[in-house]
C-alpha cells in the first residue's frame, strides 16, 4: 500500500492531469465515500431513517411513511425511497446498502463542485482542487458516509445550481437546463423540505446578483418560469397528497416541527462563526481564503473569487438568523467554502516557491501539523490503545506505516517548497485513515455489557408471547430489533394488553410506573438490554429492562 501511495503521488505529479482530473476525482470519491461504509455503528438519525425505509418495504408504507408503525411525515420521503430500494437490492440487514445512497450523493456533491468550478472559471486545475477539498471536508465527508438526509437535499441542490448558473450565463440549451434545474430543486425539497432552498440556493442567487449581475428578466423569464413550475409540482406532490388523506397527523406534526424552529436548540446569532472548523483538515486554508484584503489580488479570477466568498458568507449569515442551530446544519456552507478555499490553494500552487517567508509560515504550520500527526501516530497510537492494539495489530501496523510515510513525505516536500505534492499527500492522509483507520475504530472501546435487543426474540419465541414497549421507543433499538414494537402509552394513558402473559420493555426510571400500572400482575425482570456500543458513554435511551408480565 505504501508503494501504491508513492506511485499515485508520482502519477499526480507527472501525468497530464488536464485530461484526467475527472477520473482522478471519481477515484478519490470512491475511496472517500464507499470504503468501509459499515465500520461505524448506527447513530440515532440513521436508525430513524433506516427503520422507516425498512417499514416501507415490510409494511408497504411507501407514501404514508412510518417509524415504529407511527406516522413520520417530518421529512419528505425521497432519500428514504432511495435507501429502501438499495436495501431491497443489496440486503435488508446490509449496513452498506443502507448508507449507499448517501455515499452516492456525497460523490455527486464533489463532482458537481468540480463541474461548477470549471463552469465559472474555465480552469480545470482549480475545479479539481475544489472537488478534492469538497470530498475531504469533514462535514461533507461525514454526511456522505452517514445515512442522514442533509447530504441528499444539498446534493440535489448543487446540481440544480449548476444548471441555473448556465441559464443565468446564457450558455445555450436554456430550456433543457430549466427542466433539469426544476427537477433537481424539486428533488431537494423532497429530501428535506425547503432547507437547501434557504441555506444554499438563496445565498447563491444573492451572490450571483452581486457579482455577475442579472440580465433583464426578458432574457430568461421562460426558462426560469419553467424551472419554478417543475420545482413546485415535484415539491408539493407528496405533501399535498399526504395532507389530503391524513390531515390530522400532518397537522400535529407540522405544529410540532414549526415550534422547534423557534424554541428548540436555540443558540446565539454568533454560534456559527467558527464555521471554518467544520471543514476539518482544511480549517486554516479555509480561514485564509476568507481574508479578502489578503487574497483579492492574488487569485487568478477575482470575479469568481468574489462570487464564492459572498456565497459562503451569505449562507452563514442566513443560517445564523434561524434560532434553532446545530453544527451539522452548516453542511451547505461547506460547498461554496470548498470553491472559495480552492482559490487559495491554487494560488499556492502557482506562487508558493516565490512568496515571502512571512506569508508562508501559515502554510508550513498547517501542513507541518498534519505531517507531525502522521509521524507521531505509531507511538501515540500505541500509548493510547495499550494492550488493546493486539485486537487489530495488522490494521494498526499498516496505518502506522502509511501515516508515518505520508508525514515524512509532506515534510520533505515542504522543505523543498513544493506545495502540489503536499496538497495531494494531505488527500492521501484522509484516504489512508478511511481505508485502515475506520476498521480500528470499529474494534475499540466496546461496551463489555453490550446486549442487543434481538435477545427479546429469544424469549418471545420460547414463551410464545407478544412484546410491548412501556412508554416510548428508541430508534436504534427499533432498527436493531427488525420490526415495530407496540407502545402502551398513547400520550395520556397506559393501556393494558388483552393478553394475560406478555413481555414488556421499560427503562430503569419507569420501574415504579410499571408496578403501579400493572397492579394485580406478577412482574419479573428477566433481562437487561444495554445497547450502548461504547463502554465509557452510557445513554439511558439505549438501556431497557425486559419484564415478564403475568396476570393473576
Amino acid at each position: 500500500m505504501v508503494l501504491l501511495c508513492i506511485l499515485e503521488i508520482s502519477i499526480f505529479r507527472r501525468m497530464k492531469l488536464k485530461d484526467n482530473y475527472f477520473l482522478l476525482l471519481l477515484f478519490v470519491c470512491f475511496a472517500i465515500f464507499f470504503v468501509n461504509l459499515d465500520a461505524i455503528f448506527v447513530n440515532i438519525m440513521e436508525a430513524r431513517n433506516f427503520a422507516t425505509a425498512r417499514e416501507m418495504i415490510n409494511l408497504d408504507h411507501w407514501i404514508f411513511t412510518t417509524l415504529n408503525n407511527e406516522p413520520r411525515y417530518e421529512k419528505p420521503p425521497l432519500p428514504t425511497w432511495l435507501t429502501a430500494v438499495s436495501m431491497m437490492l443489496f440486503g435488508m440487514k446490509n449496513l452498506i446498502a443502507a448508507r449507499l445512497p448517501a455515499a452516492v450523493m456525497g460523490s455527486i456533491v464533489s463532482i458537481f463542485l468540480y463541474r461548477l468550478g470549471l463552469k465559472f472559471t474555465n480552469n480545470s486545475k482549480y475545479a479539481f482542487i475544489s472537488g478534492l477539498i469538497g470530498a475531504t471536508s469533514f462535514y461533507i465527508l461525514f454526511s456522505g458516509r452517514d445515512g442522514q438526509w442533509d447530504i441528499h437535499t444539498h446534493g440535489w441542490m448543487i446540481m440544480a445550481i449548476y444548471f441555473l448558473f448556465q441559464i443565468f450565463q446564457d450558455t445555450g440549451n436554456s430550456m433543457k437546463n430549466a427542466v433539469l434545474s426544476g427537477i433537481f430543486i424539486g428533488c431537494s425539497f423532497l429530501s428535506k423540505g425547503p432547507v437547501s432552498m434557504y441555506a444554499l440556493l438563496l445565498p447563491f442567487l444573492i451572490s450571483f446578483g452581486f457579482v455577475y449581475r442579472y440580465k433583464s428578466f426578458k432574457h430568461y423569464w421562460k426558462p426560469v418560469l419553467l424551472t419554478v413550475s417543475i420545482a413546485l409540482i415535484i415539491s408539493a406532490s407528496w405533501a399535498i397528497y399526504v395532507y389530503l388523506l391524513d390531515t390530522n397527523a400532518v397537522s400535529k406534526i407540522t405544529d410540532k416541527e414549526t415550534g422547534r424552529w423557534l424554541d428548540y436548540n436555540v443558540r446565539p446569532f454568533y454560534y456559527y462563526w467558527s464555521f471554518v472548523v467544520q471543514s476539518g483538515i482544511w480549517t486554516i486554508p479555509s480561514f485564509v481564503a476568507l481574508l479578502y484584503p489578503y487574497l483579492k489580488n492574488k487569485v487568478f479570477d477575482k470575479k469568481a473569487y468574489n462570487f464564492t466568498l459572498i456565497w459562503t458568507l451569505c449562507a452563514v449569515v442566513l443560517l445564523s438568523i434561524i434560532p434553532e442551530k446545530k453544527s451539522r446544519y452548516l453542511l451547505p456552507v461547506m460547498l461554496p467554502m470548498a470553491l472559495n478555499t480552492a482559490f487559495y490553494i491554487e494560488y499556492l500552487f502557482r506562487r508558493f516557491d516565490m512568496i515571502p517567508k512571512k506569508e508562508s509560515w501559515i502554510v508550513y504550520f498547517n501542513f507541518g501539523l498534519i505531517a507531525l500527526i502522521g509521524i507521531s501516530f505509531p507511538l501515540a497510537g500505541y500509548l493510547y490503545f495499550g494492550d488493546r492494539v493486539q485486537n487489530f495489530l495488522g490494521w494498526y501496523i499498516t496505518i502506522s506505516i502509511l501515516l508515518f510515510t505520508i508525514g515524512l513525505m509532506i515534510l520533505w516536500y515542504l522543505k523543498n517548497r513544493k506545495i502540489k505534492p503536499v496538497f495531494y499527500l494531505t488527500v492521501w492522509f484522509i484516504i489512508s485513515v478511511i481505508f485502515f483507520g475506520l476498521p480500528i475504530a470499529s474494534k475499540i472501546e466496546k461496551n463489555p455489557s453490550y446486549q442487543s435487543i434481538s435477545i427479546v426474540d429469544v424469549y418471545r419465541e420460547r414463551m410464545d408471547v407478544k412484546v410491548y414497549e412501556f412508554r416510548g421507543f428508541t430508534p436504534e433499538m427499533i432498527w436493531e430489533y427488525g420490526q415495530p414494537i407496540e407502545i402502551l402509552y398513547d400520550g395520556e394513558n397506559y393501556k393494558r394488553p388483552e393478553e394475560s402473559h406478555f413481555l414488556l420493555l421499560a427503562t430503569e426510571e419507569e420501574k415504579e410506573e410499571v408496578i403501579e400500572t400493572f397492579e394485580g400482575y406478577t412482574i419479573e425482570k428477566i433481562e437487561e438490554i444495554d445497547m450502548n456500543p461504547v463502554g465509557n458513554k452510557h445513554k439511558e435511551r439505549l438501556y431497557r429492562d425486559l419484564y415478564k408480565i403475568d396476570k393473576f
